[in-house]
């Protein structure tokens, strides 16, 4: 044990959002009874890559006695989550600057470090809510054929991971839970399952699918959802998006009525 710099999460504020979830590059937090929780300090390391990725202001970093960061442990915590884990700091530069393994200016305290390649403040997880009636049509020619195609997306982020569970265009809204292999393999993704619809995309072969279920279920309980729609993929491994949406349902203690649509390899719908 020792007095170091680690995360210090504020459950009043936190709203279980996990815009920081994935900027830790450690994967040492989850959602646990739609709250953010450090997995153990021993994953933390204290560099504050997630702090400028939550819209409640609910991360910090404090001083306190932990047990040290163990970058084995953290790599063997992402063999077991699907993915591999490659530091990004400079660990000489830091052993100059700051006498040890893992130290680091004030400066770039302040500022926090980056694991993933994002600044904080990432562009990318802005909500936004798109006025369909100023969307511009795609024209598609093939031949003597043109097709005119207006996209149905009516908000931003669309990632499960990324999305706010009480963001305003999933208010009463019909949900759309899709596998993210679907809109390349269903040519119609737009007009016949996205349409006027909101929508959160995952994969579940990749991702955590206990997170979809307490993320899903939070959604749930939040939003007066009119229906759900899952749409997934034939292949075996898709039917971990269905079994969390289904889970999530019991957990949030609602009634949903649920859709389920199953897309070929091929794009036919099965």
């Amino acid at each position: 044990m020792a007095i170091r710099q680690i995360l210090k999460i504020d459950e009043e504020k936190c709203d279980g959002c996990g815009l920081c979830i994935p900027n830790c590059a450690e994967g040492a937090m989850q959602i646990v009874d739609g709250k953010v929780k450090l997995i153990d300090d021993k994953y933390c390391d204290g560099l504050g890559a997630c702090l400028g990725h939550c819209p409640q202001d609910a991360l910090e970093l404090i001083e306190r006695e932990a047990p040290e960061y163990d970058e084995e442990a953290v790599i063997e915590l992402l063999a077991s989550q699907g993915k591999t884990f490659t530091p990004q700091h400079n660990e000489t530069t830091e052993k100059e600057a700051h006498g040890g393994p893992h130290g680091h200016t004030h400066e770039e305290e302040k500022k926090g470090h980056d694991h993933g390649g994002h600044g904080c403040g990432c562009p990318g997880n802005q909500m936004m809510q798109f006025d369909q009636e100023e969307e511009k049509a795609e024209t598609v020619e093939s031949n003597d054929v043109e097709i005119q195609i207006k996209s149905q997306l009516k908000q931003w982020p669309v990632q499960l991971k990324l999305v706010s569970p009480n963001a305003p265009y999933f208010h009463q809204a019909d949900l759309l839970v899709t596998a993210d292999c679907v809109p390349v393999a269903f040519p119609n993704y737009h007009l016949d399952l996205l349409k006027g619809k909101a929508v959160a995309v995952g994969c579940p072969k990749l991702d955590d699918v206990n997170f979809y279920v307490d993320k899903l279920a939070q959604m749930i309980e939040l939003n007066d959802f009119k229906s759900i729609t899952v749409a997934y993929m034939e292949v075996p491994c898709c039917q971990g998006i269905v079994w969390a949406v289904e889970e999530a349902i019991k957990k949030s203690g609602r009634t949903v009525p649920l859709n389920k649509v199953k897309i070929g390899l091929q794009g036919n719908k099965l």
